[in-house]
């Protein structure tokens, strides 16, 4: 055995015999072994704290972006609002056109309704002069003159604008017609109604015609179906 193997010995059992017999020195070095179990403990600590923290700060960066995120959205909300606002003070503004519209047009309707009454007395008028000649130039009827009426049905007084009794080829045959200054579909389909209120009161044969202005291609085939002979003003 070599010189340091016995010292190493030695002091081995020296040590023990002190661990053994003083009891201060034992708590000494249960204190020194702790200690260095503290320093161990503190060290692990200081680690984790450290990964702590760095999650934390990446944590503290995905708030803080999440709060940016947040506050573009509020942003974005805040202007879609803002639009929605305007498109509903705009969408009321439309309405408000519209309605004034509305009401400009139900005045206008009134109003070419009042100029019709106008306008279809004065056509009247025209027809009870050209018709008499025309009739007897294209249909060979012979009748003096137009004039409004009033014909009665089952207790009802129906107004007819141009009625006149006259002749063709020697028989007696019955005109009856009304004045409008433009003729459409619906007008025909309005005249025909009166007509077949007013075939048990007439008497045959009956011709039946419509004078106007204007005739829209939309009437004259209404007109061939009836039998309704239309007449513009121009027409000689």
């Amino acid at each position: 055995m070599s010189r340091l193997e016995k010292r190493f010995l030695k002091r081995k059992e020296e040590f023990l015999k002190a661990l053994k017999e003083d009891e201060e020195f034992r708590y000494a070095v249960v204190g020194y072994l702790n200690l260095s179990d503290v320093r161990a403990s503190l060290t692990k600590l200081a680690e984790a704290q450290a990964k702590t923290e760095e999650r934390l700060t990446r944590l503290e960066e995905a708030v803080e972006r999440l709060a940016e995120a947040q506050k573009r959205t509020e942003e974005r909300v805040t202007r879609l609002e803002e639009a929605v606002t305007k498109l509903a003070e705009a969408q009321a503004k439309t309405e408000e056109r519209i309605n004034e519209l509305s009401t400009a047009m139900k005045m206008l309707s009134i109003q070419v309704e009042r100029l019709s009454d106008v306008v279809g007395f004065s056509l009247e008028d025209v027809a009870k002069v050209v018709l008499p000649g025309w009739l007897l130039r294209h249909e060979e009827i012979n009748i003096e003159s137009l004039e409004r009426k009033f014909l009665e049905v089952n207790g009802e007084l129906i107004e007819v604008n141009l009625y006149g009794e006259g002749e063709k080829n020697g028989l007696k045959i019955t005109v009856i017609g009304e004045a409008k200054s433009r003729i459409y579909e619906k007008d025909v389909k309005d005249f025909c109604k009166k007509i077949s209120m007013l075939e048990k009161t007439l008497k045959p044969p009956v011709y039946k015609l419509m004078f106007g202005f204007l005739i829209h291609p939309t009437a004259e085939k209404e007109a061939e179906a009836y039998g309704i002979k239309l007449i513009a003003s121009y027409m000689r």
